[in-house]
């Protein structure tokens, strides 16, 4: 309406029609006989003044004739007045001239009326003219489908474009009904109704315009595919009002449609692809994504290389060793897959991916002897590349019948498999990455640990989950002298195979400590100074980094307890670690108050040790923050759960480990790795423990070899009473000589027999060769050779040098 008012709107006259143009009636000699009012209207002279003047008074002549009207025509010239139709320059009454288009009639018969001349702006005729052209192009060029149904739905009317998609001439159709043209299409847009009857009634009766509605139904001039039309309805009435029809105009959306859907496709694989570093899960998420958007059914299959973190040679020939990876299909509908489940989804549990091979001549044989894709009918099969190897292969299928797949669907596929590609290789580095750490951390943690006649112990250890990476965390048991153990659990920051070699670092240093016999304190103080000392290798001297990796040593967390079964004491400390849980024969359960400590490598604070007297029978349980904290759950219900869980004194250390974990890891992974350590403590009772206090005085060695005679006689090891004989008076002679008394002497049968022999002395005995001129010197050298081990460990009163003494091959020990 921007260019017609609502009376023009319902005129289909045109600008140069007798009825509303401005019209003159002139005789033989061209003089007006007859003036219309339009004519008044536009050039200004009313009735009584032109009529009797001769045309010439409006309409000059002019000196050459102009051509025919045409849609170009330039600024005419004044010539014969009595062509049908030209342009010509017309005079106002007010003198201005103007340019408009007139027509002749000539009028046959008798009387004084010879002509009809019509006469119109200029300008309103190229309106009409153009609005004629417009008619015409939409009704035989506008690739819009345009047709007219009456008020009971048949066609009436329809453009070319119409024609072309039912694919008859309209004289075949006309008078059709639209649900009998597209009998088993269906509106598509949500909210509105299906069938193209309730939508052309609904428009009919509110006269409410219905926009792009879609449309999805099968042309007869493509009964095989099926497209997707944008609609719209309009009512349309006559120039009184009355309701005679409802317009359709149709625009074939297939291909933006398909665009549309390759476009969603590619956001959806960006957002499900490359999410996960599981190589199988990467594939799965290739056959999510395009089944059963893109095709029936997609098949992944991936060398085995790639499962094990391995990357196919490069620059050779494919490999033909492939295991079905993932596979997924569109219900019954799509293929089965002979190598895997009926349902199309991977196999669950231990099972491992089963080898695929392919037929000969098949598209996947013929795509890995070429390293190219492959198109055959309804199947598509593109390689996985990543640089110059092949991963595997992506098969795309679709049913019998189905459309092939086009150039556009092609280049989709590519991109698909390319995502893809990129996310498996990825996955692959990590396997690798994931698998040398794994390996590094078995290695570098406890492969046997050995059983103790001071407790009884039971171990967990859980990796973390394949997206975390291999942490830090370790645990061990360390054998002390005088059948003690030493107890360690510790937390690296940080994941991946730094963190592993980290933490073999510090198990190493551990035990390298632990076997000096230092306390807890002292040893976590020693620690906690190498740490310091390894932080500042790693930055340089401005306090930048001096090297590629960043320092996870810092930050550690470390508890460290030895437990004595002799006297039934543990002493233990810790660096910014959880402390034990321990459970008494009674089951109260407690959390020691154990002073913290700062964590190893930060430095400022002394690390305090604690002595506590365990019944026998009572339960340490040592572990990471990884068993008892996690994203959803805090630390302090953790800990309860655990108390939980170790509070039954019937289950056995194995059980109470399986049910920490189900328990506190129900789903077997965590962010975080874990160490779970349970020690359940034992007694070394009289029957195998003697010891005496000896004087400083000469006569200590003689009395000190009877009284170890006589023990071991009572233990039935008469056979070891000359070696032990020697090692007992070397050792308290020494301790007579160089050392403060009283001295105490210890025999305790264990696994071993163990000799000690303490003084208040803090120097420590060195084994040296003598020369031959030396008086002295020779009675260590001696014990060494006699004993299997021997050292010194410091007390808070001196020092005590221990022996350990293998059992003859028929003892009882």
């Amino acid at each position: 309406m921007s260019t017609w008012n609502a009376a023009q709107s319902a005129d289909f006259r045109g600008p140069l029609d007798v009825t509303g143009a401005a019209t003159a009636v002139v005789d033989a000699q061209d003089t007006v006989i007859g003036w219309s009012l339009a004519a008044e209207e536009l050039l200004g002279y009313r009735p009584h003044e032109i009529v009797g003047q001769p045309l010439s008074v409006f309409l000059p002549p002019r000196p050459n004739p102009s051509p025919p009207l045409a849609p170009d025509d330039a600024a005419p010239a004044l010539g014969d007045p009595f062509r049908s139709n030209e342009i010509r320059v017309a005079r106002h009454r007010d003198g201005h001239e103007l340019l408009v288009a007139t027509a002749v009639c000539h009028l046959p018969g008798p009387g004084a009326a010879e002509r009809v001349v019509v006469a119109t702006k200029l300008k309103d005729l190229r309106v009409w003219e153009s609005r004629l052209a417009l008619l015409h192009g939409l009704a035989t060029q506008s690739p819009v489908g345009l047709a007219i149904y009456d008020t009971n739905l048949r066609l009436t009317w329809c453009n070319t474009a119409y024609e072309r998609e039912i694919g008859r001439p309209y004289a075949d159709f006309g008078g059709m009904r639209a649900d009998e043209l597209y009998s088993e299409g269906r509106f598509v847009t949500r909210g509105y109704p299906r069938t193209l009857d309730a939508v052309m009634h609904h428009v009919l009766d509110t006269g409410e315009p219905i926009l792009d509605l879609h449309f999805l139904g099968r042309p007869p001039s493509d009964p095989e595919q099926e497209h997707l039309w944008s609609c719209s309805y309009y009512r349309l009435q006559d120039a009184d009002g009355h309701v005679i029809g409802v317009c359709e105009d149709a625009f074939d959306i297939t291909e933006r449609h398909k665009a549309q859907r390759r476009l969603a496709l590619l956001v959806e694989a960006g957002r499900g692809i490359g999410t996960t570093l599981d190589v199988l899960v990467t594939a799965e998420k290739i056959t999510e994504v395009a089944v059963p958007e893109f095709a029936c059914a997609v098949t992944v299959d991936l060398a085995t290389a790639v499962l094990d973190g391995e990357a196919p040679p490069t620059g050779g020939p494919a490999p033909t060793e492939l295991v079905r990876a993932a596979h997924r299909s569109a219900g019954a509908s799509g293929q089965r897959d002979p190598a895997g489940p009926a349902d199309g989804a991977r196999p669950q549990g231990p099972r491992p991916p089963a080898a695929v091979a392919y037929p000969p001549g098949s598209p996947q044989e013929r795509s890995l002897a070429s390293g190219g894709r492959v198109r055959d009918d309804t199947t598509l099969v593109v390689p996985l590349r990543a640089g110059n190897s092949t991963l595997g292969l992506v098969t795309f299928a679709r049913d019998p019948g189905a459309a092939a797949f086009d150039d556009d669907e092609i280049a989709l596929a590519d991109e698909l498999v390319a995502r893809t590609a990129v996310s498996v290789d990825n996955a692959r580095r990590f396997t690798r990455e994931r698998t040398a750490a794994l390996a590094l951390q078995r290695q570098l943690l406890p492969q046997h640990v050995p059983q103790q006649s001071a407790v009884e112990l039971a171990h967990r250890y859980l990796p973390t989950d394949d997206l975390s990476g291999v942490g830090g965390d370790w645990f061990d048991v360390i054998p002390l002298s005088g059948t003690r153990v030493g107890l360690v659990v510790g937390d690296v920051v940080g994941h991946g195979l730094q963190a592993a070699a980290t933490m073999g670092r510090l198990r190493t240093t551990v035990r390298a400590f632990a076997q000096m016999d230092l306390a807890p304190d002292e040893l976590l103080t020693r620690l906690d100074d190498l740490v310091g000392q390894s932080a500042e290798e790693q930055w340089g001297e401005l306090g930048s980094p001096g090297g590629p990796f960043e320092d996870v040593t810092t930050g550690a967390t470390c508890l460290y307890a030895v437990y004595d079964p002799v006297s039934r004491r543990c002493v233990m400390a810790r660096a910014g670690h959880l402390p034990p849980a321990i459970v008494h024969p009674d089951g109260a359960l407690t959390y020691p108050d154990l002073p913290a400590g700062p964590p190893l490598g930060l430095g400022g604070l002394p690390f305090e040790s604690m002595e506590i007297e365990l019944p026998v029978g009572s339960l340490l349980a040592l572990f990471t923050d990884g068993l008892v904290e996690a994203r959803d759950r805090d630390i302090d219900h953790g800990l309860q759960t655990l108390g939980e869980v170790l509070a039954d004194r019937d289950a056995s250390l194995e059980e109470l480990c399986d049910r920490a974990v189900a328990r506190l890891l129900p789903d077997g992974t965590t962010a975080d790795d874990t160490a779970l350590l349970l020690v359940r403590t034992r007694e070394l009772g009289t029957t195998q423990v003697a010891e005496w206090e000896l004087p400083a005085e000469p006569v200590a060695p003689g009395h000190a070899r009877e009284l170890a005679t006589r023990q071991l006689r009572d233990w039935g090891l008469e056979d070891l009473s000359f070696s032990t004989e020697l090692v007992v008076s070397e050792l308290v002679t020494n301790a007579v000589r160089y050392a403060a008394g009283p001295l105490h002497l210890r025999l305790i049968r264990d696994r071993t027999l163990l000799c000690e022999v303490a003084d208040t002395g803090h120097t420590s005995p060195h084994l040296r060769h003598s020369r031959d001129d030396d008086e002295g010197g020779r009675g260590l050298f001696i014990v060494a050779q006699l004993v299997q081990r021997w050292g010194t460990r410091y007390t808070r009163s001196g020092k005590t040098i221990w022996t350990e003494q293998s059992f003859p091959a028929d003892g009882d020990g």
